[in-house]
């Protein structure tokens, strides 16, 4: 008995450190969400709040009063429609392009050794550290000579340039995480390299293919910068059509909140489709082999 006493007052004292630390954990995370959150809460509030509130010097933390006016003012202001479309259109182009290439890139520098392949991998890591405000100059006067200003199939090859290293570099990382006995064992049972990659590879690299896609989808439809300077304003994308809202006169900041508000919609729901495969690719590379 009382060598059971005295064990019971050791294990209170563990458990009490662990309780502690899961509880700071627990509130640092909370801290975490609300800091990520805040600015998101803050535009829909300002959405759907009346005009004259979001200019308020007193702002209110909920909103006293809804309207929908903002984002009938969005909607006529520019051309809304004609934007969102061009920015579906170059984002769903860029990140099929770039998954098949990049897959197969990906592909190459991680399965096969050749001259040169530290280059590449070198080559790809260089590039992304460049800034892109570096080579809007160079871009636009490739482009004029091209002929591909003001041209979504110029705005396309653009982003690629800088999706193209990211994908590739993702997709190396799930691919060496694949065994390449897996690969071995269906040759061996009679696949060509091609049909092992196919059939089990290719499964395996779902998740991480659905987590990259979305990463890049989001890159493709938030970039702004070189949307601005290589489209006209007849073929600006969504990024920049949210730009029409300040003028001379000023910002329209509620029906800009609403604008983006519907600019929001189609990451939300691109990314509620793919929730659980994009889980599953972000942690299917943590654990090797």
């Amino acid at each position: 008995m009382a060598a059971s006493t005295a064990v019971a007052p050791a294990a209170t004292r563990h458990k009490t450190p662990r309780k502690k630390t899961k509880l700071g954990w627990n509130v640092l995370g909370l801290l975490v969400f609300a800091t990520a959150g805040f600015p998101v809460y803050w535009m829909l509030n300002t959405a759907f709040k009346p005009a004259k509130d979001a200019i308020d010097p007193n702002p209110h933390l909920f909103p006293t009063h809804f309207t929908l006016d903002n984002f009938q003012r969005a909607l006529q202001i520019g051309d809304f429609w004609g934007s969102i479309g061009r920015s579906l259109i170059v984002s769903l182009v860029v990140v099929v392009i770039g998954i098949a290439v990049g897959l197969l890139a990906a592909l190459a520098i991680s399965r096969f050794a050749f001259r040169g392949r530290k280059i590449v991998i070198v080559g790809i890591l260089a590039v992304q550290m460049v800034p892109l405000v570096a080579m809007i100059i160079p871009v636009f006067l490739l482009l004029n000579d091209l002929g591909q200003y003001d041209k979504l199939s110029g705005l396309i090859i653009t982003y690629l340039t800088f999706i193209l290293p990211f994908t590739v570099w993702t997709l190396r990382g799930f691919i060496v995480n694949v065994p390449k006995e897996l690969e071995e064992a269906a040759m061996v049972d009679g696949c060509t390299r091609t049909g092992a990659f196919i059939r089990v590879v290719f499964p395996l690299l779902a998740p991480g293919m659905v987590a990259t896609s979305v990463y890049g989808f989001i890159q493709a439809w938030n970039e702004y910068l070189y949307a601005l300077m290589l489209m006209s304003q007849n073929h600006q994308t969504a990024t920049v059509w949210l730009s029409s809202f300040t003028t001379q006169h000023g910002t329209e900041y509620a029906p800009m909140m609403a604008g983006s508000t519907m600019m929001a919609v189609p990451i939300v729901i691109l990314f509620l489709l793919v929730q659980r495969k994009m889980a599953a690719g972000l942690t299917a590379g943590a654990v090797k082999g």
